[in-house]
């Protein structure tokens, strides 16, 4: 019933939003007197606002068309090289990048949000690299038939992208991923195998939780996974292609990161509002902007959900050295070729500072050289890998290190 609620509630506001969007468009009309006195304006705004915080968001698109290098625009040509039910691998490559320029595998999260949450990351890496991306399908339009996807399927998909792009690539993990990329550059090390990645870049990653634990690792360890499974796991209903699978769904966990910040993001709000009322539309396009980002959430697998919250967060399994992939044991002293970077922001909130940074203590067999740390001062999570922090800072030591290790 959970899912049922939610589509009907989200009717309701989808017509309130439409008549909210009318109402502010006849109010600001030039043609029309009310626009100019009273109380016109104010509720011009608030009626914008209002139609904007309850729209139903889509799968936003890329929008990367071009980049700058050296002051000139660059066009960037977007393609899907790899297509699989439960995700696709995107390429992004600029015009007049070398022939030789590195590869990178950019591991989206599978988190509720949509890969182009790293729209950001992929703009300024695609300057320098030739990017691949996990485009992540959102699981209620993935028909039953296909089977299920968990931990062991995302494990796979890495590797089966890996092996596409070819060897001497590279790799950057961006929080949720962290683990099965870092458990994926394990096996294939183990195995020796041709493509495994140069370098792997973790950015903000649950790699140990129990390191600084927040707000999100108490609320997986103050509950047994058995209140999950009853509480948070709904069946995808009959509108959708994947009707009858059972997943966790991407509103709840947007009303999860949503109530973490409740109070912050009423004051970004409440700041739209002081925008448009003064007619500072740039300002409260850039809120809107980050917001139909925000908003735009999809679904989880069930299985992949599950285990991710006992493997990850209550069991620690990978820096346990208990995490099996297909029944064999994943020994992260099996990594001896690819070198490590673990990038940590100084206010994170989601993922604590030492967790990601574990992992240079869990591969004891890499050689101190092709070990590194950085931590952004001042950034948050999302800050890590999208705005001015990532662009001026972040991306050029992702770049020094692929560069040294490539």
């Amino acid at each position: 019933m959970l899912y049922q609620a939610y589509e009907l509630q989200r009717s309701w506001l989808s017509s309130a939003s439409a008549l909210a969007a009318i109402g502010s468009e006849m109010l600001s009309n030039p043609a029309l007197p009310l626009g100019y006195f009273g109380m016109g304006p104010m509720a011009a705004s608030a009626l914008e606002v209002f139609a904007h915080a309850t729209a139903t968001y889509g799968k936003p698109a890329w929008n990367i068309d071009a980049v700058k290098v050296d002051g000139k625009a660059r066009p960037v040509e977007e393609a899907t090289v790899v297509n699989r039910p439960f995700g696709d691998l995107k390429r992004f490559r600029r015009d007049g990048l070398a022939d030789d320029a590195p590869k990178l595998l950019v591991v989206a999260p599978m988190s509720g949000h949509y890969a182009t949450l790293l729209r950001g990351t992929v703009e300024r890496m695609v300057e320098s690299c030739e990017v691949y991306v996990t485009d992540w399908a959102d699981a209620k339009t993935v028909p039953l038939s296909e089977g299920q996807f968990d931990l062991d399927d995302y494990i796979d998909y890495v590797i089966g992208f890996l092996e596409h792009i070819g060897p001497d690539a590279h790799a950057m993990a961006v929080c949720q991923p962290s683990v099965p990329v870092f458990a994926a550059v394990a096996i294939m090390n183990r195995d020796d195998h041709p493509c495994a990645p140069r370098t792997l870049t973790m950015m903000g990653g649950p790699i140990d939780t129990r390191c600084s634990p927040t707000t999100v690792n108490d609320l997986a360890m103050d509950r047994p996974i058995e209140w999950f499974r009853h509480n948070v796991i709904a069946t995808v209903p009959m509108q959708y292609r994947g009707s009858g699978r059972r997943v966790y769904p991407g509103f709840l966990q947007l009303a999860s990161f949503m109530s973490m910040n409740l109070g912050n993001h009423m004051q970004s709000h409440y700041e739209m509002f002081k925008h448009l009322t003064a007619g500072d539309d740039a300002s409260a396009q850039a809120t809107k902007d980050f917001y139909d980002e925000y908003r735009s959430v999809c679904d989880m697998t069930a299985e992949f959900y599950l285990q991710t919250v006992v493997e990850v967060f209550q069991e620690h399994s990978l820096p346990n050295g208990t995490y099996e992939h297909r029944g064999r044991r994943i020994d992260l002293g099996d990594i001896t070729k690819t070198a490590l970077l673990a990038i940590e922001g100084e206010r994170d909130d989601i993922s604590g500072l030492g967790q990601t940074r574990a992992a240079l203590e869990l591969t004891p067999n890499l050689d101190a050289s092709k070990k590194r740390y950085y931590m952004a001062e001042g950034a948050g999570h999302y800050g890590i890998f999208n705005g001015s922090k990532w662009r001026g800072k972040i991306a050029p030591v992702v770049e020094e290190f692929i560069g040294e290790h490539g």
